[in-house]
Order: C-alpha cells, then sequence, then structure tokens
C-alpha cells in the first residue's frame, strides 16, 4: 500500500489514543461478574434442553440443583428413554406437583443461587486482579489498548480462580456428601437445613479435606481460560485486522477508506470474540478434564475420613488420615489406567465430548460478560493502528 500525503498530515502521531481515566467504581465489575454468571446458568438450561440431556451433563455445575428433583423422579429412576419430563423443566414440574411449590425455594433456590454466587465472584474477582496487574485495565474503558499480555491475564485468570476456589470450599464439601436418600428419609426437609447440619458435623477439617485438587483446578483452569479468551479476543483480532488491512491496495478499498481512514467490518470483532469463547473452554479443559477424573475417585474417601474423624485424634492423626486418602486414591487412579492402557488414556477419556457439551454455555457466558464490561465501560477516544500510511481505527 503506497503512502498516502493527506492520511499522513490527518493521522495521530501515536499508534493508539486511549487517555487515562479515574477508576471505574468496582460496582461495574461486580454487575459484570453477576451478568456472566447469570448468563452462564440460563444458557446451560437452554442448550441442555437442546442436546436433550441434563444440565449437570452439558454444563458442569458447582453445585447439582437438581440432584434431588432426579432423585425423586420415577423414569429417571427407571432410565427411561429421554423425554420433555426428563428435562429441567420437566424434573421441576414433577417435583412441584409432588412436594408443592415450596420444592422451589427449600430445594432449587439455595443451590442455584450458589452457583450464580460463585460465579459473579469469579469474574469481579478476575477484573479487580486484572485491574492491579495491568493499569490500561484498570481504568475500565470499553476498549483496553495495548491490551494485558498473556501472563498477565494468566496471573490474574489463576488469582481469580483461587479465590473461587476458597469460597466454594464449603459447598464442594457439602455437594460430594449429599445423598438424596438422606432427604426421602426425612433427615433434612430442605437444602437450607442440610448445609446447616452437614457443615457442623464435619467442621473445617471435613470441608478442607482433599481440597488441594480442586484449588489446583480452578486456579491453574481458570488462568487458561482468561488468558486464552483475552489472547484471541484482543491480541489475535488486532494482529488480523493489522494484517489484513494493511495488505490491501488502494483500489480494493471503499470510497470512504481512501481518506486514510479504515474502519473494519463490524462482523469481526464479534466472530472472535465468539472464537474466543471456543478457544477459552478447550484451554480449561486441559486441565479441569483430568482433574476432575481424579477428584471423583478421590472424594468417594471422604466417607471413612469423616466417620474417622469423628473421633477425638491428634492433628498428626488427622494429617495421617489425608496421607492416607491421596495414597488410595493414587493406587486406584493406577489401576484405572493400567486398565485403559496409561495414564493419558484414562485422564483424557471422554474430554472431546464433555468439551462439546461445554463450549456454548461457557462461550455465552464470556460474551455477555464482555459485553457487559463494555456497557459499564468509560467512553474512550477511539484506538488508532498505523499501517502503511492509513489509520485502522477501533472504537
Amino acid at each position: 500500500m503506497s503512502e498516502n500525503s493527506t492520511a499522513t498530515d490527518r493521522r495521530s502521531e501515536t499508534s493508539q489514543s486511549l487517555q487515562p481515566h479515574p477508576r471505574q467504581d468496582s460496582k461495574a465489575n461486580a454487575a459484570s461478574g453477576a451478568s456472566a454468571a447469570g448468563a452462564r446458568a440460563i444458557s446451560s438450561q437452554l442448550i441442555a434442553f437442546y442436546f436433550r440431556a441434563p444440565v449437570k451433563a452439558f454444563f458442569r455445575t458447582r453445585v447439582d440443583y437438581l440432584a434431588f428433583a432426579r432423585a425423586i423422579n420415577p423414569r429417571v429412576q427407571a432410565n427411561e428413554s429421554w423425554s420433555w419430563r426428563m428435562s429441567s423443566a420437566g424434573l421441576l414440574t414433577h417435583a412441584v406437583r409432588t412436594y408443592g411449590w415450596s420444592f422451589i425455594p427449600n430445594q432449587v433456590l439455595p443451590p442455584l443461587v450458589a452457583n450464580v454466587g460463585i460465579g459473579a465472584i469469579l469474574y469481579t474477582s478476575y477484573l479487580q486482579t486484572l485491574g492491579r496487574l495491568h493499569k490500561p485495565s484498570a481504568e475500565s474503558a470499553k476498549r483496553v489498548y495495548p491490551p494485558p499480555p498473556p501472563k498477565t491475564t494468566f496471573v490474574a485468570g489463576c488469582a481469580a480462580g483461587a479465590i473461587q476456589s476458597v469460597v466454594a470450599a464449603p459447598l464442594d464439601a457439602l455437594s460430594v456428601r449429599f445423598r438424596p436418600t438422606d432427604m426421602l428419609d426425612g433427615r433434612y426437609k430442605s437444602m437450607w437445613q442440610y448445609g446447616y447440619v452437614k457443615m457442623k458435623e464435619i467442621g473445617m477439617r471435613g470441608v478442607l479435606a482433599g481440597w488441594t485438587l480442586p484449588f489446583t483446578k480452578d486456579a491453574l483452569g481458570y488462568g487458561l481460560f482468561f488468558s486464552t479468551f483475552e489472547y484471541v479476543k484482543a491480541q489475535s483480532y488486532y494482529a488480523f485486522i493489522t494484517r489484513y488491512y494493511g495488505s490491501l491496495n488502494p483500489w480494493n478499498l471503499p470510497e470512504d477508506d481512501l481518506n486514510g481512514v479504515i474502519r473494519p467490518h463490524y462482523a469481526i470483532e464479534p466472530f472472535f470474540l465468539l472464537l474466543a469463547g471456543m478457544a477459552a473452554s478447550v484451554a480449561q479443559q486441559l486441565v479441569q478434564h483430568p482433574i476432575s477424573l481424579v477428584q471423583d475417585i478421590h472424594y468417594r474417601s471422604l466417607a471413612a475420613y469423616d466417620k474417622k474423624s469423628k473421633s477425638q485424634v491428634s492433628i498428626a492423626e488427622h494429617l495421617r488420615l489425608y496421607s492416607s486418602a491421596y495414597q488410595q486414591t493414587f493406587q486406584q487412579g493406577r489401576a484405572r489406567a493400567n486398565q485403559l492402557g496409561g495414564w493419558g488414556s484414562w485422564l483424557y477419556k471422554g474430554f472431546l465430548w464433555n468439551t462439546i457439551k461445554q463450549v456454548p454455555s461457557t462461550s455465552a457466558g464470556l460474551i455477555i460478560f464482555e459485553l457487559v464490561r463494555r456497557r459499564y465501560g468509560i467512553d474512550a477516544d477511539v484506538v488508532r493502528i498505523q499501517k502503511d500510511g492509513y489509520d485502522i481505527v477501533l472504537r
């Protein structure tokens, strides 16, 4: 592309023109986090119905809020072929007809609120941490340029995942110990009562039992999750439009762009946003899928741990129980790996299908997260990327 004297006079001396702004109130970050978490929950419901599968099988929520509804449904217990009565709406309809409308606030609302709350904490923590590590991101502008480097977003994602894991530790402990038969036998009248009584029973030692695995899974998984999302959404997008529009000859540009200013097609950025959500979901599954398999085995030993920990034992004895549980997990994992031909074959068994099931709702949640972040962002000057005498303008 040849030099254009008119464009040279008009373009700015710098390649970008963002000006510093005051820090956006933290409520904007909280709104973005809550909206993204809600979108993930709603989209998982809609797409679960589309694929004719329960929500938990389609999108691994932190707490299964349909566990009890599924346990009391005769069609689910009989393993009948799928019908609309076995969808999320069908399960809730049967539960309400059986137990009345009080089933929703007593059995469904507590885990549902927990899922949305944990998601909001994750996204809000990420925005706050990223703002601390990357100054332009702290300004809460609608478009951050230059974008944060992958190392920064990875650290922010790891921190957000770690914070979420700390907050969700009691919920994880309650979830893995939940038995629908306890509700059916009348031991607990609601999820509220179950959470209160079970927490008193297991205490903090029970909450922290096996916590190393979910902590590692959340920290590393969300580090890859957010770093991949930000890299594809920003760096890859900017690199594409710079290379694509910089390679065009003047006679191939629209007449409006011959004045030295190029405005990329409006559909390019949404495409990269969708691609970023898909890539982030795959990257996260690379870490979370194998750790989840190990975690499922490890949690089965918690019943024995809870039984022994009820007695007054020393701290050394608790540490011995911890160590014994992990050794038992390793032995069981090695046995399964040997049956399937190695650790890799076992740890990534079912990886492709589980990833395909999770991509749509995760991508939708990230897109809503990004749109809401821009909705509450501060209006800034346009970003100008210079290339071969032209200014590529991004708003």
